[in-house]
């Protein structure tokens, strides 16, 4: 007893209870809150902070802006090319829905090789077509992409050539 007089710290005599009754413990450095519920309270007054300036800003007749935006002085020459107009006609034509017809009768994915219905679980390649659970690897599929060149490329742009200047010589 004696060494808790001599910090000047006391341990909690119990467990506080959340002062929102929500059912959970509160600590001091909570304001007797829970966790959950001084996170709330910090976040509402946040917001209601925002609200404020913002509407100051609006009665104060300040702008979005705040001035951190450059003002452009001086006349600006605009030229206007000629435009050039098409007739677009409204009548349906067959020739039109016949493409939309077959956007909607496409169906379910298949894979390009075997045909095999793959639905959700289809592997697009980077040939750009799908294929099913046997026929996603490239030499399964006789993949036309040149996986070599694209990794040459992509290694090239990760590391670029780094030349120092030559030193003069005294």
């Amino acid at each position: 007893m004696e060494s808790h007089d001599e910090t000047g710290c006391q341990a909690p005599e119990g467990p506080i209870l959340c002062i929102n009754n929500c059912g959970f413990f509160g600590s001091a450095a909570t304001m007797n809150m829970c966790s959950k519920c001084h996170k709330d309270i910090v976040l509402n007054q946040q917001q209601a902070q925002l609200a404020a300036s913002s509407f100051e800003s609006i009665v104060n007749g300040n702008s979005s802006r705040n001035g951190k935006e450059p003002v452009v002085a001086g006349a600006v020459d605009v030229q206007a090319a000629p435009v050039e107009v098409k007739i677009i006609s409204t009548e349906p034509s067959s020739a039109s829905s016949k493409p939309s017809e077959l956007k909607a009768k496409e169906g379910p994915s298949r894979c390009t090789t075997c045909r095999k219905r793959v639905g959700l679980t289809g592997f697009g390649c980077r040939c750009g077509n799908l294929f099913c659970a046997i026929h996603r690897y490239s030499d399964k599929h006789d993949c036309p992409f040149d996986y070599r060149t694209a990794a040459r490329d992509a290694i090239a742009k990760a590391n670029p050539v780094v030349k120092a200047e030559k030193l003069d010589k005294i």
